[in-house]
């Protein structure tokens, strides 16, 4: 019976092992390495750090490919370049910027699965690495200064772990953002009950807030894979939560994109600014932002993914100089308000 027992519990050891091997956290990308950094600033004098999460770059070319890419894939990493430009650089102005590469899932195989599912698959790799960035971030570079959070699609649904799970564990890290730019994906009225130490914006002026919306043309026929029933959304031109129309005479800028997803340039090398171009209104019942003044037609056909008149690669672009503008003076208030 002894020999029996003992064997018995070498066979639950080894069990056990096994179970706790197939439990382990997906081992995290080295962040002291810069090489894994798409952004480092290499003066960062600016009293106010940004860390920014591009969305998705990788995108699978057959069925064989994996589902999460590594950290050196090259499409991944082009993309995540050209993302930077079009997006992060609305905070060069106010910000020391600070980007990680990251491992993604391909988006349309994550965008075809229940949300249940798609949470499963970003836990992994995905997720690991970007917590163990933003930590390396806060704890090697930070230096305690306030930040802003930015991200767009699946970035920001990165993001949203970050404020759920990061902050709710590290409130004097929380104390210091001074907003969480979570564009290009769903914050929903069950996320927000869920984490009451988080809050949406209501205004420009609020501080420590999380700031989303989706843009889409008024006639979409199908569903918007990254809106999310109860969503909730900012309008970029007024940052009000209503249903009033901004025109677009009232868009402080936007810029326009190469058919590469690279920035159109003035004939001074610089981010052509283009006004009247894209107004904004808020949907309550759809849970996005509608752009009625845009090409539709030529910058959002339809694709794979996101049906005709979605124009989540404008996004940022739309209302480019209005994040910027925005982003200066939720700074501002921050910074009095010490």
């Amino acid at each position: 019976m002894k020999k029996i027992m003992a064997f018995f519990l070498v066979v639950v050891m080894f069990m056990s092992m096994g179970l706790a091997s197939c439990a382990t956290k997906e081992t995290a990308t080295d962040y002291s390495n810069e090489e894994n950094w798409l952004a480092l600033p290499t003066d960062p004098s600016k009293d106010v750090d940004v860390f920014y999460l591009y969305p998705t770059g990788y995108f699978k070319s057959s069925d064989d490919e994996p589902d999460v890419c590594k950290i050196d894939n090259e499409m991944m990493v082009s993309n995540a370049q050209g993302a930077f430009q079009r997006q992060a650089t609305a905070f060069e102005t106010v910000g020391n910027i600070y980007a990680p590469y990251y491992r993604q899932a391909d988006a349309g195989t994550c965008l075809s699965l229940s949300l249940e599912d798609q949470d499963e698959l970003l836990s992994g790799a995905t997720k690991s690495d970007v917590f163990a960035a933003f930590d390396y971030f806060i704890k090697n570079y930070n230096n305690d200064r306030p930040f802003i959070l930015a991200g767009h699609s699946q970035g920001s649904n990165m993001l949203l772990y970050i404020l759920s799970e990061y902050m709710k564990e590290n409130p004097e890290v929380y104390d210091r953002m001074i907003a969480a730019y979570v564009i290009g994906y769903s914050v929903t009225d069950e996320y927000l009950s869920e984490n009451e130490h988080l809050k949406f914006a209501q205004g420009a002026d609020d501080i420590g807030v999380i700031l989303s919306y989706n843009t889409q043309a008024p006639d979409v026929i199908g569903d918007n894979p990254v809106v999310v029933d109860g969503a909730n959304v900012i309008n970029p031109i007024t940052w009000t939560t209503d249903e009033t129309l901004a025109t677009a005479e009232q868009n402080l800028g936007s810029i326009m994109l190469n058919s590469d997803g690279s920035v159109v340039l003035d004939e001074n090398n610089e981010f052509k600014r283009v006004m009247d171009y894209a107004d904004a209104c808020i949907d309550l019942d759809k849970g996005v932002l509608i752009c009625s003044t845009a090409d539709e037609d030529s910058l959002a056909p339809g694709n794979g993914i996101f049906p005709r008149g979605v124009y989540h690669s404008f996004d940022y672009p739309f209302y480019y100089y209005n994040i910027r503008k925005n982003a200066e003076h939720r700074i501002n208030i921050y910074m009095n308000a010490q």
